[in-house]
């Protein structure tokens, strides 16, 4: 294949992110970005919000409720009193015939008076009175104090939920920056072997052509030369893959040329040792604070529960501002009072309440437990993961140093004639596979940390570590 149509397909594959000015991003600059963009962030900061706005209601319990209340209405008969004058005209009767009982004037009168009935209303038809009710809780049983409780707790855990979210979120931008940055340094390994290749590929095209080689070692320069090309293109396409996947964590749109990423792979010279971060992991990990804040919600949801066999006490009052055709000495403007209520018997269901309640603590403190073995176990296997790679890179050092002499020794050797075109061929993919190996071993150390960095709650520290190595 003619090496001019080689250097045309370089332009065509390598070109286009070069056509419009490319977006830079640090880590940190990228982490900073996420937070502010992220909808799922957005969303748990919402929450909390919310859980906040709550805790402000629950306050309410503690303060008197204040009605204002009024009504009309249109009665559909008068209510009236009925009083017969007959028990009054027959007492007067009776004494007026003991007096002389022949008179018969003033008894008949008596009689005639007697037999009317006194009529007069209590309230008219069209009635309408506006008032106020206050009513307070004095006493509850301690019911208000872990409702408040509970409502502290609830900001508790959308707190919990926000460094939680914020943490997974950040481990994902790791995998995905430094993915990138992964697959950019491959791309570049691919391509200085592809360049190897062809410079190699031009060589044994001019020994072939004075004769100092045969028509197959040339052959054998050029398909190893077309394999780095399609590598080469692999990678590209697989940069590109992984350029998409930080766009979309940093709402970046696709249409954008590459990014060029300023932070590198590296590995932290100094770390401390295991311990402080086991210790750490059990003080701060998410996930089990957020399982010690649910554990002493439920022990306050028992104690709601063991409330209930308390009676309740509040303080009444009303006052009648206005009222239309009501007399006062049927409604009395001005009441107080106390009532109280208690619950006596609800059919074993307060019994049920805090059996549940004692159950859902206990799975609780089980859950939280088995947690910290859980984390205790994965921040043992994180950081030996971290020794790993930090050891497989060095050893990878050494072997990149000694592919790279074998390299320039076999190359010298092919141009004398006396080494192969597939001993230099050979000797570049070693030299290209132990580089793309470090690089590896830099993504997984990288990676490793960020997750270790998250189960002890000190992710924000990874961009402390990454600046530190650059």
């Amino acid at each position: 294949m003619n090496v001019k149509l080689y250097t045309f397909l370089i332009c065509v594959v390598g070109a286009s992110p070069l056509l419009a000015q490319r977006m830079v991003f640090s880590y940190a600059e990228a982490e900073l970005r996420m937070l502010q963009v992220n909808d799922a962030l957005k969303v748990c900061d919402a929450e909390l919000m919310i859980a906040r706005r709550e805790r402000s209601r629950a306050k309410s319990l503690w303060w008197p409720h204040l009605q204002a209340n009024g009504a009309f209405a249109h009665l559909s008969e008068l209510i009236e009193v009925r009083q017969p004058l007959s028990q009054y005209t027959n007492t007067i009767k009776e004494h007026v015939l003991q007096i002389d009982p022949s008179e018969r004037l003033i008894t008949d009168l008596l009689d005639r008076v007697g037999s009317y009935t006194l009529t007069f209303p209590l309230i008219e038809q069209n009635v309408a009175s506006v008032g106020l009710t206050a009513e307070w809780v004095a006493f509850s049983g301690g019911k208000r104090l872990y409702a408040d409780k509970l409502a502290r707790q609830l900001v508790e855990v959308a707190e919990v939920n926000v460094r939680q979210a914020r943490t997974l979120k950040q481990v994902e931008l790791v995998e995905r920056y430094y993915g990138l940055v992964l697959a950019q340094q491959t791309t570049e390994v691919c391509r200085e072997r592809y360049e190897g290749l062809r410079r190699h590929y031009e060589q044994a095209l001019r020994l072939e052509q004075v004769g100092f080689i045969d028509r197959a070692a040339c052959l054998l320069a050029q398909v190893g030369m077309e394999e780095a090309l399609n590598e080469w293109k692999q990678a590209q396409y697989s940069e590109r893959n992984a350029a998409m996947a930080l766009n979309q964590l940093l709402d970046v749109s696709n249409d954008d040329p590459l990014p060029i990423l300023s932070s590198s792979l590296f590995i932290v010279s100094q770390l401390p040792p295991e311990s402080v971060f086991a210790e750490q992991s059990i003080v701060s990990n998410h996930a089990l604070t957020l399982l010690g804040v649910q554990e002493r919600m439920a022990q306050n949801e028992l104690r709601v529960a063991q409330t209930n066999y308390m009676p309740e006490i509040a303080l009444l009052g009303k006052q009648t501002l206005y009222a239309h055709d009501l007399p006062s000495n049927l409604l009395p403007r001005a009441m107080v009072g106390v009532g109280f209520t208690w619950n006596l018997f609800d059919g074993l269901d307060r019994e049920r309440q805090i059996s549940q309640a004692r159950l859902a603590k206990q799975s609780l403190v089980w859950s939280r437990e088995q947690a910290e073995n859980d984390v205790s176990l994965a921040v043992s296997r994180l950081y030996a993961t971290l020794m790993q790679m930090a050891d497989e890179a060095r050893v990878l050092d050494t072997t990149i140093a000694l592919h790279a002499e074998v390299l320039r020794v076999r190359q010298s050797a092919f141009a004398e004639g006396m080494a192969t075109s597939t001993d230099v061929v050979d000797a570049t993919h070693a030299l290209a596979t132990a580089r793309l190996a470090r690089l590896a071993a830099y993504y997984a150390y990288d990676v490793a940390l960020a997750g270790m960095l998250a189960a002890c709650g000190l992710m924000d520290d990874f961009r402390k570590y990454a600046s530190e190595q650059c």
